[in-house]
């Protein structure tokens, strides 16, 4: 495999980890977790799509949602993954309890 190759290879797998190329930071979601992506800042969205175990997500942009309790608390705030794509917080280790991307507007 070449070097160009590889890259789109590695662009790829980070399109459908719902992760912008762009992105320089990456969170682990909850170990053995599937994660629904929403599209929106709660359960009352549709499900987009759902993150497979092991996946890694860049956050664009935070917003307050419904609350959520998950592997790493409870929390209102949601991530924003991807154009149209939201994750509660509650399910990716970030390393903090507050707000560690913009909010979403």
């Amino acid at each position: 495999m070449g070097v160009d190759e590889t890259k789109e290879a590695a662009a790829a797998a980070a399109e459908l980890d719902g992760v912008s190329t762009m992105s320089a930071t990456r969170y682990p979601v909850a170990p053995g977790t599937r994660v629904n992506v929403r599209s929106g800042p709660g359960t009352q969205y549709s499900i987009v799509r759902i993150l497979p175990v092991g996946s890694w997500v860049g956050i664009r942009c935070q917003t307050p949602g419904q609350s959520i309790t998950g592997p790493y608390g409870t929390t209102n705030i949601w991530d924003n993954i991807a154009s149209g794509e939201f994750i509660s917080d509650a399910y990716v280790k970030t390393g903090s309890d507050g707000y560690i991307a913009p909010r979403c507007g």
